[in-house]
């Protein structure tokens, strides 16, 4: 079953290349790699080199780029892989496993990148979280069967929380197979804003999006 890796990005120059470097093992392994790009204007598509099997330009937004990317995938498996987020070395193994269970869509578990030690104890709060919930977020890497992500008409295009919407919406028809190895997802935002702050800050964003607030108004606390 052939496993496409789609990764939205924009402005990831000075990282995409270690990002890229870290997937070539899959690709080797016949895994097909594309990036959705929302118009970055800082050489991404340069320093990505050959590192990549199709780019694809879309609309800004998470949203609207997976779904551009989803459309271009030819893979069975859509994996949709934020550019700041590494894999684990042994994701190809538990993507079989998936692969040959009767779950449909899934998510792996997320490690902080930092070393702090609260940051240990707020990724054990998010897995478990998910696991309570079944609703994953876009730094555990949802992955999708092709065939269900098309049947729900992919991911909302909205600004803000399309990761929990579309949980939401695969739930309905299965829970999600929670892959126990952790992907690597980047601290930064953790540190820079702090810790507590930033949790203080995504609680309030998920219940305000519980409540019905216009996630465009969300985007725009989030960014401010």
């Amino acid at each position: 079953m052939r496993i496409s890796i789609i990764m939205p990005v924009l402005n990831e120059a000075a990282g995409i290349g270690a990002t890229l470097a870290a997937l070539q093992p899959l690709r080797v392994a016949g895994c097909e790699v594309i990036l959705a790009d929302g118009g970055s204007e800082d050489g991404t598509h340069e320093a990505a080199g050959d590192r990549f099997d199709r780019w694809i330009s879309a609309p800004r937004g998470r949203a609207n780029q997976m779904n551009a990317g989803a459309s271009a995938a030819t893979g069975e498996l859509l994996l949709f892989l934020h550019a700041d987020t590494r894999l684990p070395a042994n994701a190809l193994q538990w993507l079989e496993r998936f692969a040959a269970s009767d779950r449909l869509w899934g998510r792996f578990d997320v490690r902080l990148s930092g070393n702090r030690p609260l940051f240990r104890v707020i990724a054990w709060f998010m897995n478990q979280r998910s696991r309570l919930t079944g609703v994953a977020t876009g730094d555990q890497a949802i992955v999708v069967r092709r065939s269900l992500f098309e049947r729900v008409g992919g991911y909302e295009p909205i600004p803000l929380m399309e990761d929990v919407a579309l949980s939401k919406t695969l739930r309905r028809y299965t829970r999600p197979y929670c892959i126990r190895a952790s992907v690597i997802t980047d601290s930064r935002r953790w540190e820079v804003n702090g810790p507590w702050r930033t949790i203080v800050l995504m609680w309030r964003l998920r219940w305000a999006y519980w409540r019905g607030v216009d996630p465009k108004e969300l985007a725009r606390r989030y960014r401010s």
